[in-house]
C-alpha cells in the first residue's frame, strides 16, 4: 500500500519556523522527484516546492525562494519543506506529492499551517 504521511504543521506566529515532514512507503522512493504543494483557504492548489530523486535538484516558487528549503533522506524514505520567516499568507494545507506537475501520481492527507498572531 502506497502511503505518504504529511506531518510538522501547526499554528506559529509571523517571522517563525516549521519543518514539515513526509514519510513514504510503498513505492521506489527513490525512483521518484517528490514536490510541496498547498492550498490556501478559499484558494486553488499551488506547488511550492520540487526535488530530484537524488536531490541534486530543488525548485521553488517565487514567494517562498530565500526562506524555505526543500530536503529528502532516501535512507528514511522521508521529504522534508523547512520553512523559515513564515508570513500569513503562507497558511495553507501543504501536501507532499509525487513528481513535479499534474496530476500527481501520490499525495499525502496533508498538514495544516497557521501563520497568526
Amino acid at each position: 500500500e502506497v502511503q505518504l504521511v504529511d506531518s510538522g504543521g501547526g499554528l506559529v506566529q509571523p517571522g517563525g519556523s516549521l519543518r514539515l515532514s513526509c514519510a513514504a512507503s510503498g513505492f521506489p522512493f527513490t525512483l521518484y522527484a517528490l514536490s510541496w504543494v498547498r492550498q490556501a483557504p478559499g484558494k486553488g492548489l499551488e506547488w511550492v516546492s520540487g526535488i530530484h530523486r537524488n536531490g541534486t535538484f530543488t525548485s521553488y516558487t517565487d514567494s517562498v525562494k530565500g526562506h524555505f528549503t526543500i530536503s529528502r533522506d532516501n535512507a528514511k524514505n522521508i521529504v522534508y519543506l523547512q520553512m523559515n520567516s513564515l508570513k500569513p499568507e503562507d497558511t495553507a494545507v501543504y501536501y507532499c506529492v509525487t513528481g513535479w506537475i499534474r496530476p500527481f501520481e501520490y499525495w499525502g492527507q496533508g498538514t495544516s499551517v497557521v501563520v497568526s498572531s
